[in-house]
C-alpha cells in the first residue's frame, strides 16, 4: 500500500541507471496513466469550458493500494499537511480515471475532503487508449464484476483511513457508470451519503451485474442524491420514477434519498470538458452534492 510521499518520490526522480531520457520517459508514462490528460474516447476536448483546478496547497498525484492481490491504482486528493480528513471516493465514468476525474478529486481536496478514485477497470485493461466507445464498452466495461468493484471500494476506503482520512465521515460520487455504482455502494453501509450524477437505475440481470440501483433502492443504507438531466436519451424518466417508488418502500436511508431532473439537461452535464456540459445545472449540481454531504455527515 502506498502513500502519496511514496509516489511522488517515483514521480520525480530517476531510477538506478536511468539516462535522462529514460526518466523523463517513465515520468511521462506514469503521468499519463494516472489522471493525466484525457482519454482518446473523448477528444478533442472542449478547451473552452474545461476546468483546471491547480494542486496548491494539496498533496495530490497517483497512489496504488493492494485488494487480493491485485494493485490497485488510483488518483488521490487532500489538503496537504492535514489528517482526520472526511472521505470522498469518486467513481469515473466508463474513460477511466482521466483528467476530468482528477481534477474533482482536487476540487474537492480543495474543499477539505480526501479525495480517491480507483481505476476501477485496472484489471480488464486500460480504458483512455481506446477512440471508439463500443469497442470500449465490449472489450472492457462490460467484463467488470460489481463485486470487483465494491471490493476496490473498500480497499480505498482502507487506503483513505491510513493515509489521512476519518472513514467514518465518508461519502462517494460517480459519474454515470459511477454514478450507478454510488447507488450499490451506498446498500452496503461503508459510506454516510452518495451523490450519483445520471447513473443508470435499471437493467437486465447478469452473472457480472446480478443486481442494479432499481433492485437494492428499499435497502439502503446510506441516502443518495440523485442528480439526473431530463433530456438524458439514455436514461428515460420513467426510470427514475420507478426508483423512486422502489426508494419509498425502503429503509429511512431509502426514504430520505431523493432526485433533481435538471429538464433542459442531458447526460453528462457536469462533463465540463465535453460538449454535453451544461454550466448551470452543473454548478447547481455541485452545490446542491456538496451539501448533501455535510447534511448527511461527510464533512
Amino acid at each position: 500500500m502506498t502513500s502519496f510521499d511514496d509516489n511522488r518520490s517515483e514521480f520525480d526522480s530517476l531510477r538506478p541507471g536511468d539516462s535522462t531520457e529514460q526518466g523523463a520517459t517513465r515520468r511521462t508514462a506514469l503521468k499519463a496513466a494516472l489522471g493525466v490528460g484525457y482519454a482518446a474516447a473523448v477528444l478533442p476536448v472542449a478547451a473552452q469550458t474545461a476546468i483546471t483546478t491547480p494542486a496548491d496547497g494539496l498533496k495530490a498525484g497517483p497512489i496504488k493500494y493492494t485488494v487480493n492481490g491485485f494493485g490497485v491504482p488510483a488518483y488521490a486528493a487532500a489538503p496537504a499537511g492535514k489528517t482526520g480528513l472526511p472521505v470522498v471516493l469518486v467513481i469515473q465514468e466508463i474513460f477511466g480515471v482521466h483528467e476530468y476525474i482528477a481534477d474533482t478529486c482536487r476540487r474537492f481536496a480543495e474543499l477539505g475532503y480526501l479525495a480517491i478514485a480507483p481505476e476501477l477497470y485496472a484489471r480488464q485493461g486500460d480504458p483512455r487508449g481506446y477512440t471508439d466507445i463500443p469497442k470500449l464498452q465490449a472489450d472492457i466495461v462490460t467484463k467488470v464484476p460489481d463485486a470487483q468493484v465494491m471490493a476496490d471500494l473498500d480497499g480505498a476506503l482502507a487506503w483513505a483511513k491510513a493515509n489521512g482520512g476519518d472513514t467514518a465521515k465518508a461519502g462517494i460520487t460517480g459519474f454515470c457508470w459511477g454514478g450507478r455504482i454510488v447507488w450499490l455502494y451506498a446498500a452496503t453501509g461503508k459510506v454516510k451519503a452518495g451523490v450519483a450524477w445520471y447513473g443508470r437505475l435499471v437493467g437486465q440481470a447478469s452473472e457480472l451485474q446480478p443486481k442494479h440501483p432499481v433492485d437494492i433502492a428499499a435497502s439502503l443504507q446510506a441516502p443518495v442524491l440523485g442528480l439526473y438531466g431530463g433530456k438524458d436519451q439514455g436514461i428515460p424518466l420513467d426510470t427514475v420514477d420507478k426508483m423512486k417508488a422502489a426508494l419509498a418502500t425502503g429503509t429511512a436511508a431509502a426514504k430520505a434519498s431523493s432526485f433533481v431532473v435538471y429538464p433542459e439537461a442531458g447526460h453528462a452535464f457536469h462533463a465540463d470538458y465535453r460538449p454535453s456540459y451544461l454550466k448551470s445545472a452543473a454548478d447547481d449540481g455541485w452545490q446542491r452534492a456538496t451539501a448533501w454531504f455535510k447534511a448527511n455527515g461527510v464533512a
